[in-house]
């Protein structure tokens, strides 16, 4: 397990934006060998998806033999609603790059068969060949996903509720009014995440310090989802120096050295 402290976010976006191009490139895809990407939503992530755009722009990364599968999605909000994150990923991604819309994956919240829509998305992924790289962030409560607090470390995409801390979270998204945040998401498990070959994890505020502690100094629990990456064999956790204020000087040393 590595961690990767920046300075700042910004820095934190743009080691993360360099080292998924990097990944891109190495990996040499092409029309009958696509990379497969995992991404996710959210504030945490918007730097490393400007980088990538510019990185695009400049001619230095194509995302044209590129499929991406995101992590989750609201059940019941219109995929043309702004807070989707269809709308979020068209908006502050793919409209500005060269994927191709059919390789863009993200589930359906408003399936007519919710089950059959996360069974599906699972089927896809493994008739892709896996997931290459997921890239997460997570919440102040450690989820990762919507695998709130207590979901099954094994867990594969399905249905869940949401957590009353998440939907005061996503509150500001829906100008504050928490009777307009979705309460269902369909979301990729812990064990989805864990499949792919590499994790990369975005964790930056001090906000979500007490987080980071828990996913790297505690042992694995299911109240911390995102622990349960101490168990992959590929997994890098990209941080500021805000997120490390709950780790000990002793483990900020280590990984800085």
């Amino acid at each position: 397990m590595r961690l990767v402290i920046l300075d700042n976010y910004d820095l934190a976006s743009e080691w993360a934006a360099k080292y998924i191009c990097n990944r891109i490139i190495q990996f040499k895809p092409g029309q009958d060998r696509y990379f497969t990407l995992g991404l996710p939503t959210g504030s945490t992530p918007l730097g490393c998806y400007k980088k990538l755009i510019e990185y695009h722009k400049n001619g230095d990364l194509s995302f044209k033999y590129v499929k991406t599968f995101n992590m989750d999605e609201y059940v019941g909000l219109p995929r043309n609603h702004p807070e989707s994150y269809h709308s979020y990923m068209w908006n502050n991604f793919f409209k500005h790059i060269d994927i191709d819309p059919n390789n863009a994956h993200i589930l359906d919240g408003n399936a007519a068969d919710l089950q059959a829509e996360c069974d599906a998305f699972e089927k896809k992924i493994k008739e892709a060949g896996g997931i290459d790289l997921f890239v997460g962030g997570i919440g102040p409560d450690g989820h990762i996903a919507f695998n709130e607090p207590g979901s099954s470390l094994v867990s594969r995409t399905r249905l869940k509720t949401l957590a009353m801390d998440t939907i005061l979270a996503n509150a500001k998204y829906f100008d504050g009014d928490l009777s307009k945040v979705p309460t269902m998401a369909l979301t990729v498990g812990v064990g989805t995440v864990m499949d792919a070959r590499e994790v990369m994890i975005l964790i930056t505020g001090a906000h979500k310090a007490f987080a980071l502690y828990k996913a790297i100094e505690e042992g694995v629990n299911h109240m911390w989802t995102v622990s349960a990456f101490q168990q992959h064999p590929r997994t890098i956790f990209v941080c500021d120096e805000d997120a490390t204020l709950e780790l000990r000087v002793k483990t900020v040393k280590y990984f800085k050295g």
